[in-house]
C-alpha cells in the first residue's frame, strides 16, 4: 500500500488532528475528498477496512478534528478547554466505535466514518487525560503545527519527524554554517 499520509505524532488523534499542515502559513488539507479520509483511517491501522465516507462523512472528521486540535493546544500552553471543542469530542467518543472482531486468520476490523471517528475520539480523551499529558509538544519547526508525544530520553525531541520537519532544520542550520564560516584561500 502506498502511504501518502505522515504518522509521526505517537498517537493517533495527534496526527488525526495533523492532517490540516501547516495551520499558521499555507494550511495544506490531507482530507480533500472521502477517499482521503478512508485511506487515513486504513493506513493509521484504527481499522482494516472502512466503509466509503461521503462529504457529510469529511465534514464531520474535519470538525472533530478541529475540536482535538484546539483541545490539544489548549492542553499544550496550560489554558481552559473550549466548551464547544468539549461537546465535539465527548459527542463523537460516546458513539459506537470500530470494534475489532476475531476471524480464522487473525483480527479484522471493519468500521463506517462515525465509528472510526469514534474511536478516533476515544484515543484523544485518553491522550488528554492520561498520564503522557506532561509529553505532549508542538513540533520546534515553526511552520509546522503537529503537536507529538515526546517519548525520547530525557524528553529532549524537538521535532515531530526527522523525515519531515527534523532534517530540514539540521540541513539548514549546515548550510548556515557553512556560510557563515571564513572562507580558507587555497593554496
Amino acid at each position: 500500500m502506498n502511504h501518502e499520509h505522515a504518522f509521526v505524532c505517537g498517537n493517533a488523534a495527534l496526527d488525526f488532528a495533523a492532517t490540516l499542515r501547516a495551520r499558521r502559513t499555507v494550511r495544506f488539507e490531507m482530507f480533500a475528498t472521502p477517499d482521503r479520509l478512508d485511506a487515513w483511517f486504513v493506513e493509521c491501522g484504527l481499522v482494516d477496512a472502512i466503509t466509503p465516507s461521503d462529504e457529510a462523512g469529511v465534514e464531520r472528521a474535519k470538525t472533530l478534528r478541529e475540536a482535538i486540535y484546539e483541545l490539544v493546544m489548549a492542553r499544550c500552553w496550560g489554558e481552559e478547554y473550549d466548551d464547544e471543542a468539549l461537546d465535539v469530542l465527548n459527542a463523537a467518543a460516546r458513539r459506537l466505535p470500530a470494534t475489532p472482531q476475531l476471524t480464522r486468520t487473525g483480527r479484522w476490523t471493519e468500521a463506517t466514518t462515525d465509528q472510526a471517528l469514534s474511536t478516533v475520539a476515544r484515543l484523544a480523551v485518553d491522550v488528554l487525560s492520561g498520564p503522557e499529558v506532561p509529553l505532549l509538544k508542538e513540533c520546534g519547526n515553526p511552520e509546522c503545527t503537529r503537536v507529538y508525544v515526546d517519548r525520547s530520553r530525557g524528553t529532549r525531541r524537538r521535532w515531530c519527524g526527522m523525515d519531515s520537519c527534523g532534517n530540514k532544520f539540521k540541513a539548514a542550520a549546515y548550510r548556515a554554517r557553512k556560510q557563515s564560516a571564513p572562507q580558507t584561500a587555497a593554496s
